[in-house]
């Protein structure tokens, strides 16, 4: 089993959605986030002032899948984010070394669904 936490840009979400309804990836959490990466943020200029912001706006989302469903699951996050430009995020696996559905009490690939 493992976690899969991809940072996206917000816009490009619905499209990692569609992307991943494809591969049958359709149980996931998704979380607005602020962050920084290559981009280094955003400089606005307000009333001639320079102003950096360096925190934008991003979506995580986080997904547990079983090991037949990794490179699914990775393909498809890619192609929905993908522009080509820096900011187009970032995507981290873990192993994950359980999951217990509490409705039911059953543990591991059975309990992701």
């Amino acid at each position: 089993m493992k976690y899969v936490v991809a940072i996206i840009k917000p816009h490009k979400l619905e499209q990692v959605k569609a992307e991943l309804e494809k591969e049958e990836v359709t149980l996931m959490t998704v979380v607005d986030a602020l962050g920084c990466g290559r981009q280094r943020g955003v400089t606005e200029v307000y009333r001639g002032v320079k102003e950096v912001g360096n925190l934008l706006h991003k979506v995580k989302i986080e997904i547990a899948v079983n090991d037949a469903f990794l490179e699914r699951t990775i393909s498809a996050i890619i192609r929905g984010a993908r522009e080509g430009e820096i900011g187009d995020g970032k995507i981290f696996v873990f192993d994950l070394n359980d999951c217990i559905r509490i409705r039911t009490g059953e543990r591991g690939g059975k309990a992701i669904g």
